[in-house]
């Protein structure tokens, strides 16, 4: 089952996946391997050694996590921890791809993060169709319990802004999947007014491997910043979509060699999902790491890379501004009013209408619309505006005299830039 009919699921060369398999796998070979088994006493403590940072976009250290919603519980009387499927960057397939096919791992990590912080409660959260079938499935195998933890699954309708944390309590605590001001965050006050743990799927899917091995193990890839592997979804340059589990600090070159691109004809790549913004020429030296990434303003973000070759970055631009615009809450107005504002100006950018104004307003939104909303999809649209024009400025000029070749030949105007499609099969490599 999952995705796109011609999705490759690749594990890194030379290395045992931690999380991929070319199978879906039964709680019988779940179990027969390890899994479900008792928690370390000392797991929390192993969590923290292994510096493993969250999988969802944040990459927030997880062992803070669940120390802190651990000490909270005990004072507010009870906790609770919701895994997070609820993938909502259409460039990204991980956490689908894992629902779908590893439920098992997911759950593991989902029943783990509940013992270590005594949640009362354990939910998983998801809008996929087919990964609520799947774990609904999984479930069933382990009569609702799975490890001895009852977990509840919760499905709502699919949004980009539905995965935020607030947005995910609010659904459990009975609303809609808007997010909400901060603070209170959820680690403080969350489902019924208790600290709750929000942790991606990925990210339990490594707390189960953490309880399997150990740090060290976990550490045996990596660097010492970003240590482990990530799945890493990656579309663009006229290829096939492909879902692969990296160690964190691999060269970007050898992914373009694995995906089948040539350096030479990659002209940057939007980086994080949508989030995180564009990168130019200079990510074909970097390496896949937070510190690197991070160096270059940009971001590993959920693991999301679409690689430019042929599209023109201002199109792709306007294109995921127009994406914001209409995915954002409604609930802010320097949110709602700021993207259309950033859409509109990209838009005339790629059609080569704008003015020298209209640059002046989307560098300046770029900055002072930061932080003005109870999500962070005003954040995503400023990084991406910001990104465009930093990284690539030679073509924003040309672009204001009308004279990109790609955008007269016809423009980029995907409406899901570089999604990866749900549909039900998958080629396992």
């Amino acid at each position: 089952m999952t995705m796109t009919a011609d999705l490759r699921v690749v594990a890194w060369p030379g290395i045992a996946p931690r999380l991929l398999r070319s199978e879906s796998e039964t709680v019988t070979e779940y179990v027969g391997a390890g899994g479900y088994g008792a928690p370390d006493n000392r797991l929390l403590d192993t969590v923290e050694a292994s510096g493993l940072l969250g999988r969802g976009g944040a990459a927030f250290p997880l062992g803070v996590k669940l120390r802190t919603v651990r000490d909270n519980g005990r004072t507010a009387g009870g906790a609770v921890v919701i895994a997070n499927g609820e993938e909502g960057e259409p460039a990204s397939i991980k956490d689908r791809w894992l629902l779908r096919n590893r439920p098992h791992a997911v759950l593991d990590g989902l029943r783990l993060a509940a013992l270590v912080v005594n949640a009362d409660r354990a939910v998983l959260y998801t809008s996929d169709s087919l990964s609520a079938r799947s774990v609904e499935h999984a479930l069933a195998e382990t009569d609702g319990r799975p490890g001895g933890v009852a977990v509840e699954l919760l499905t709502v309708t699919p949004g980009y802004v539905a995965g935020e944390e607030t947005a995910a309590v609010r659904v459990v605590n009975g609303g809609p999947a808007k997010p909400t001001d901060k603070p209170p965050r959820p680690f403080e006050q969350g489902v019924g007014g208790y600290p709750t743990l929000i942790s991606n799927v990925e990210t339990l899917a490594h707390l189960a491997f953490l309880n399997l091995n150990d740090a060290t193990a976990f550490r045996a890839l990596g660097t010492e910043g970003s240590p482990g592997t990530f799945l890493a979804t990656v579309t663009g340059a006229g290829r096939a979509p492909a879902l692969y589990e990296l160690p964190h600090g691999v060269a970007f070159t050898d992914v373009l060699t694995l995906h089948g691109v040539s350096p030479d004809a990659v002209t940057g790549a939007l980086m994080g999902g949508y989030f995180a913004g564009l990168l130019g020429r200079e990510i074909v030296g970097a390496t896949l790491d937070h510190e690197t990434l991070r160096g270059l303003g940009s971001g590993l973000g959920c693991g999301a890379i679409s690689i430019l070759t042929d599209d023109c970055p201002v199109a792709v631009a306007a294109s995921v501004l127009s994406y914001f615009d209409r995915e954002n809450a409604g609930q802010c107005g320097s949110c709602f009013n700021g993207t259309a504002a950033m859409a509109a100006a990209a838009t005339a950018l790629r059609d080569g209408t704008a003015t020298e104004d209209d640059l002046a307003r989307l560098k300046r939104w770029s900055v002072v619309l930061r932080g003005r909303g109870a999500c962070g999809t005003i954040d995503g649209a400023a990084n991406l505006a910001a990104s465009l024009l930093s990284a690539f400025d030679d073509l924003v000029r040309r672009h204001l005299e009308n004279n990109c070749r790609a955008c007269r030949s016809g423009p980029f105007t995907a409406v899901r830039p570089y999604e990866v499609e749900q549909l039900e099969s998958v080629v396992a490599v």
